[in-house]
């Protein structure tokens, strides 16, 4: 039986031809995730009684005014949802929250239907899907195998489409890592930009609710509805103005740079190395340009998470539930949690500030990095073999991520001759997720993998979440962390103002010259020039173009004396930059000193 296609575009459209509605298609949906329980997917999956709400305020509801309306979707169970029970994988911990999460109350105002909640690696301690006393997860393509975890019900879940969209959790890996084996999205927002009020927490300070999805475009719409500052949640940070869905295209920039590690490991799995090896052909396919660098930083970063003192948060968030209530597993590594130091605590801050320091400085070479999401793939029979050293092992690209502030979108590349899917990682500094997300989709039209475990073919999309309101739509590119502002005189190299650039961290970029349409005036005081555009009579002039952090350039515009001012200066390539103009009216006693072309000779000559 052909499944329903469940992209969010795609039930859209279906609920306004007609075809679908939410009732039914969610009915159908619980009958369908019932038959499929040997995945071991839920928890608890919600019974007819529990939707019922749910269905009946949806009802009620104008179906335009909600962008998740009757969308389905899945619940790690480590995050609350109201009236339901609350287990993180035991049952002796179980809670019933008389409130859902943040995040799950801003999706489910969006029109978005809870079909439960998922299955998990007990207290999210794992990256495999096989610690859980409700069973070990299933991968969707080849049942021997791991599905990846802690967030396995909910990648599982979203594969075999028995939801649009699930939410995990990533302290270390675990919404990338079950996205990677059962071909989906799977993104890591920004640490902080969505709300973890209502998360059982793994680790306080590092932890993140992550997004299961079919695509790209699929997770820029959830993105935008899910982070929202919110201020009871003292970890919770504001998104950043240009980190919003208006900037989704889902085409990757004419050209960029992403890092690629020297040295990789895929534990001997050639087909792995293979995947990998056509993603970078992929990303140079479209503009994209490789550069290797040494990735020892990010590794030495990685290894703090589990052999530092952050063990000791999973043993804090866990110290008033019996030990023997948790799996052997887990009591092996929960369970010395508490015998780290506070100076043991403090060296470890210290460690883990050097490599943010070094890990940045590279980082600002790349738009973003490119690593397998995991070195190989595991049966169940073989984590359970090895269950501490393998699943380390799938954590290898994954750990940092949280220690060093980075976000991350898992993408798949394709499948293993056991049929099991496999991908890799994207990832960049903080408040870049629209942007990676934009690569992530320009690798799924690339790749066109179906969606999930159904027959349905990936869709590109190069319009923008918000139609033709969205900017993306317009053409208009997200503002970058820069600004790139031509300066002619005061400001040039060596020259007397050029302290103003330099103390905001602008470098210089290139020397260039205007377009021929520009006259330079010495201003009446003889100490700056002043470029007016004009017909006739005018020449290239010599400018410098100097890259600012566009969070100083406002302070810097402010500083700027009348009759100056930032405009748009046309170069003589004909591309148009922000630089220096000056009014009409502060030209009166200025003396024409174009023939100069340029201020350095102007003063040379004075």
């Amino acid at each position: 039986m052909t499944k329903q296609n469940l992209s969010i575009t795609e039930l859209s459209r279906a609920y306004a031809s007609g075809e679908l509605n939410p009732r039914s298609l969610i009915l159908s949906l619980r009958e369908q995730a019932l038959a499929e329980s040997d995945y071991n997917v839920w928890i608890h999956l919600l019974s007819e009684q529990e939707l019922e709400p749910f269905l009946t305020n949806l009802e009620k509801k104008d179906a335009k005014s909600l962008p998740l309306y009757g969308v389905p979707f899945a619940i790690k169970d480590n995050i609350d949802l109201k009236n339901i029970p609350t287990t993180a994988a035991c049952p002796d911990f179980s809670y019933t929250p008389d409130k859902s999460a943040t995040v799950v109350e801003l999706l489910i105002s969006a029109g978005a239907i809870p079909l439960g909640k998922t299955n998990m690696d007990q207290f999210a301690t794992g990256l495999v899907g096989t610690r859980s006393p409700y069973g070990q997860g299933k991968n969707a393509f080849n049942p021997d195998y791991a599905s990846g975890g802690s967030s396995s019900g909910s990648a599982i879940a979203t594969s075999l489409a028995q939801v649009s969209f699930a939410l995990g959790t990533d302290t270390a890996g675990s919404g990338r890592v079950p996205a990677a084996f059962n071909n989906l999205i799977g993104h890591k927002p920004t640490k902080g930009v969505f709300s973890s009020t209502g998360l059982v927490p793994a680790c306080r300070t590092l932890d993140c609710i992550s997004v299961f999805a079919l695509t790209a475009h699929d997770a820029a719409i959830i993105f935008d509805i899910a982070a929202q500052y919110d201020a009871s949640d003292a970890y919770c940070r504001p998104n950043h103005y240009a980190n919003k869905s208006r900037y989704f295209s889902g085409e990757a920039p004419a050209e960029f740079i992403f890092g690629v590690p020297e040295k990789l490991d895929f534990q001997g799995n050639s087909e792995c190395e293979a995947m990998f090896n056509k993603a970078v052909a992929a990303l140079e396919s479209i503009g994209g340009k490789a550069l290797a660098f040494n990735f020892d930083n990010f590794s030495k970063a990685a290894k703090l998470l589990y052999e530092g003192p952050w063990v000791a948060e999973r043993w804090l968030a866990t110290k008033d539930v019996k030990l023997e209530s948790m799996l052997p597993v887990i009591q092996t590594i929960i369970g010395g949690g508490n015998k780290a130091g506070a100076t043991d605590a403090f060296a470890a801050q210290y460690k883990l500030a050097d490599f943010k320091r070094l890990c940045d400085e590279q980082m600002a070479q790349f738009d973003f990095v490119l690593t397998p999401t995991t070195p190989t793939i595991y049966t169940r029979a073989e984590i359970d073999e090895k269950p501490i050293e393998r699943n380390s092992i799938l954590g290898t690209y994954t750990n940092f991520m949280n220690l060093l502030d980075y976000t991350a979108t898992a993408v798949p590349v394709g499948q293993t001759s056991a049929k099991v899917y496999w991908g890799v990682t994207l990832f960049s500094n903080a408040f870049s997720d629209i942007n990676l997300l934009n690569i992530a989709s320009a690798m799924q039209n690339i790749f066109a993998l179906p969606l999930g475990t159904t027959d349905h073919a990936f869709t590109h999309t190069s319009q923008g979440v918000q139609a033709a309101q969205g900017a993306a739509a317009q053409g208009i590119a997200a503002p970058k962390d820069t600004i790139d502002v031509a300066v002619c005189g005061a400001h040039l190299e060596g020259q007397p103002l050029n302290w103003q650039l330099s103390e905001r961290g602008a470098t210089l970029k290139q020397s260039v010259k205007s377009s021929a349409h520009y006259k330079l005036w010495a201003l009446s005081d003889g100490k700056r020039p002043g470029m007016q555009r004009v017909k006739t009579g005018g020449d290239h002039i010599e400018m410098e173009i100097w890259t600012m952090p566009s969070e100083n350039f406002g302070t810097f515009v402010t500083g700027i004396p009348a009759p100056l001012g930032i405009g748009k200066v046309e170069l003589e390539n004909g591309a148009w930059v922000s630089g220096f103009i000056c009014d009409a009216y502060g030209l009166q006693g200025a003396k024409d000193v174009t023939e100069y072309k340029g201020w350095r000779a102007w003063l040379a000559n004075a």
